[in-house]
Parts: structure tokens; C-alpha cells; sequence
């Protein structure tokens, strides 16, 4: 017999606390999360041909993790993190039970083009989730990102201006950067697809302030007992940078910092964290780089704000 469906879905954004949305469900007893955040299989542009060699290497790395993860005996792709088979994407649900709710998330989905329709055409019932973020921030912090895990030593104005060049569409750290700040349209796709009533758009600055009736509205969403309570002293993906950028890039970009990783004794790796690297209000977007991005934004914040009929003057 062939696994249960999800029949919900976190479509995104990146960079707007879905991680740590998709932990706390997880924690729910009525609620089953697809043991891999990310599998994009509704995104038909996210498979391994379409990324770049630095980002597919990332990827291969990420996927030795899946044995542990999935724990089915079965076998694995070199980049099984992608779930591009059907057969792979069932086998994240072959451990559901009887709970109410069954999810995944893919920040990937609000941005593609194609998982919108995709996953009306396989799940037509589903409930989708999105959380919006002032996307200058939300493309500030998905830079913070790239440098703390060694997928680009460049200045935030630098990789900028190398994503606004454009060139090869293959997925990698510059594109689709700029692109998934561009919401009015991704929005549309689903809102065009399916009854308002499925479908939960949350705004980050207003919704991370008070989690717990983030999540409690989330609960009742889906159905779920909207008492329970789930740790949220749990964090996820904390904001951070290294101190020595160029340093970090190398070890992580030529492959050395896993073999030497392996040669620390576990009880340092925490301590050694701490120096390596910057964290909180000391990460700061340059106003020159904000007012790049405003202008970048603008026109497309605008078509979202009488879409949604949202007065979104804090992110201008």
C-alpha cells in the first residue's frame, strides 16, 4: 500500500523562519513532518542537472546525511536530498501513522514556477502556508547564510551586483537570489490555484514576535489541537557570519574543512564555533545596500500590497 499524502505544505519563503516553523510542528502528536526538510519535489526546476558544481557538491554533503534521517534500509542517490522521483517522495511518509495533519517544507515552492501547479494536480485538497518577509532582509539574511556555510566569500555589495548581471540561469548562490524576493506573481500562482480559505500568508516581522500564537493559529489551520504547546526554546539556523571570511570560504570551498572537522575533539567544535563567528545585532545591512534592494523591490512590493490589500510602506 502506497504511503499517505501531505496535505499541507510550507511553500516558503527562504530566509523567513520555515526551519524553525517546521521544527515546532514536528513536536506536534496530531501532526507528521516529512523527515527531510526541503525535498522540492513539487519544484520541477530543483533537481540535480539544473544546479551548479559548488551548490550540487553542498547538496552531496547534505545528502549523506539521509541513512540516518530515513532509517528504511533502502538505498540512496548521490543527491538524495532532492526527492526527483516520485518513489523517493513516498518515502518520506512511510512512517505516518494515524495523525491528522501530514507536511513538508520547501521554501523552493513559493519561488518556482511550476510547484504551484504541481501540487494542485497531485494534492488538489492541500492548505498551504506562506510567510512573507521584507525581502532587502530576507535577502540579507540568505547572504549571511551562504558565507557561514563557505558558498561565497564576497561582500554583500559585491554578490549583489554579480546576481543583478545575471548569466547562466543554473541554480547556485546568485541565482534565483534576487528572484524570490519577487513575491507578487509567486503568490498569485497559488492564489490563482486554490480557494483563499486553504491557503495562510503570515508577515515575518509580525508573526515571529509572538510564536505562540503564530503556532496556535497554525494549529487550528490544520485542524490540530491549537492548545498544545511545542518547546519553542528550541532555535534553529541563529544568525551568524564568520570572522575571517576569506579563511572560512577556503576550508569550506576546496572540501578541507570536513577531514579537518573530523581531527577536533567534539567537546571544542562549540568553543571553536563562538570564535569563528559573529552573531546578533552586530549583522547589519549597509543603508546603501538596503536602498539598492528598495529600488530593486519597489515595483513588485507595491503589485503585492493591492494583491493581498496589505499596506507594506515598512519595506520602502
Amino acid at each position: 500500500m502506497s504511503p499517505r499524502l501531505p496535505n499541507f505544505f510550507i511553500v516558503g519563503t527562504g530566509k523567513a523562519g520555515t526551519t524553525s516553523l517546521y521544527s515546532y510542528l514536528r513536536q506536534h502528536p496530531e501532526i507528521y513532518m516529512s523527515p527531510v526538510k526541503e525535498p522540492g519535489y513539487f519544484a520541477s526546476e530543483i533537481r540535480a542537472d539544473a544546479f551548479s558544481e559548488p551548490l550540487l557538491r553542498h547538496v552531496g554533503l547534505q545528502s549523506r546525511e539521509l541513512p540516518k534521517v530515513l532509517n528504511d534500509g533502502g538505498t540512496y542517490k548521490p543527491y538524495g536530498w532532492i526527492a526527483g522521483e516520485w518513489e523517493d517522495y513516498e518515502r518520506l511518509f512511510q512512517a505516518a501513522g494515524e495523525e491528522t495533519a501530514l507536511g513538508e517544507a520547501s521554501a523552493a515552492y513559493l519561488w518556482s514556477s511550476t510547484a504551484a501547479a504541481n501540487i494542485r494536480a497531485r494534492v488538489p485538497d492541500a492548505k498551504i502556508i506562506m510567510i512573507l518577509r521584507d525581502p532587502a532582509e530576507r535577502a540579507f539574511s540568505q547572504y549571511l547564510h551562504l558565507l557561514s556555510v563557505g558558498l561565497t566569500g564576497a561582500t554583500f555589495r559585491q554578490h549583489l551586483e554579480c546576481c543583478a548581471r545575471g548569466g547562466e540561469r543554473k541554480l547556485s548562490t546568485t541565482y534565483p537570489f534576487l528572484e524570490i524576493g519577487l513575491y507578487h506573481q509567486q503568490v498569485k500562482r497559488f492564489l490563482d490555484l486554490y480557494p483563499r480559505s486553504r491557503i495562510r500568508i503570515y508577515w515575518y516581522e509580525e508573526a515571529w514576535r509572538e510564536p505562540a500564537s503564530l503556532l496556535a493559529d497554525v494549529f487550528r489551520f490544520l485542524n490540530v489541537d491549537d492548545n498544545f504547546q511545542p518547546d519553542l526554546s528550541r532555535h534553529t539556523h541563529q544568525r551568524r557570519a564568520p570572522r575571517f571570511v576569506t579563511l572560512h570560504h577556503l576550508l569550506k570551498s576546496s572540501g578541507l574543512w570536513y577531514p579537518t572537522k573530523t581531527l577536533i575533539p567534539a567537546g571544542a567544535i562549540s568553543r571553536l564555533r563562538k570564535l569563528a563567528f559573529r552573531a546578533g545585532p552586530s549583522l547589519t545591512m549597509d543603508p546603501a545596500d538596503r536602498q539598492y534592494l528598495v529600488d530593486y523591490y519597489r515595483d513588485d512590493i507595491r503589485r503585492l500590497s493591492t494583491l493581498l490589500d496589505r499596506d507594506l510602506t515598512s519595506w520602502l
